[in-house]
């Protein structure tokens, strides 16, 4: 049975081929999880369910940026900034 467009996942398992940090790729499933319930991706609504210290949240962030799997799209300019996924064939 194929999955409707509405019941379908936003990850994209591209992600797990491009040799990021172990960090990175559960920073990116936790962002795709926010998007299929319709929540934005941000620093803020990541924080309260990430298991690891900022530092590594902060850095996996970044990684993601680097490498076009996120685009910061938006920046309050206090650390709470919001995030696209992008389409993976934009990733690097």
């Amino acid at each position: 049975m194929r999955m409707s467009e509405r019941e379908r996942s936003s990850m994209d398992r591209k992600i797990f081929g491009l040799g990021l940090s172990v960090e990175a790729v559960s920073l990116y499933i936790l962002c795709a999880a926010l998007v299929d319930e319709g929540r934005t991706v941000s620093t803020k609504s990541v924080t309260p369910t990430w298991n690891s210290d900022a530092a590594a949240l902060t850095f996996a962030f970044g990684e993601l940026e680097r490498r076009g799997v996120l685009r910061k799209i938006l920046s309050d300019l206090v650390g709470n900034d919001a995030y696209r996924i992008m389409d993976s064939a934009e990733w690097r």
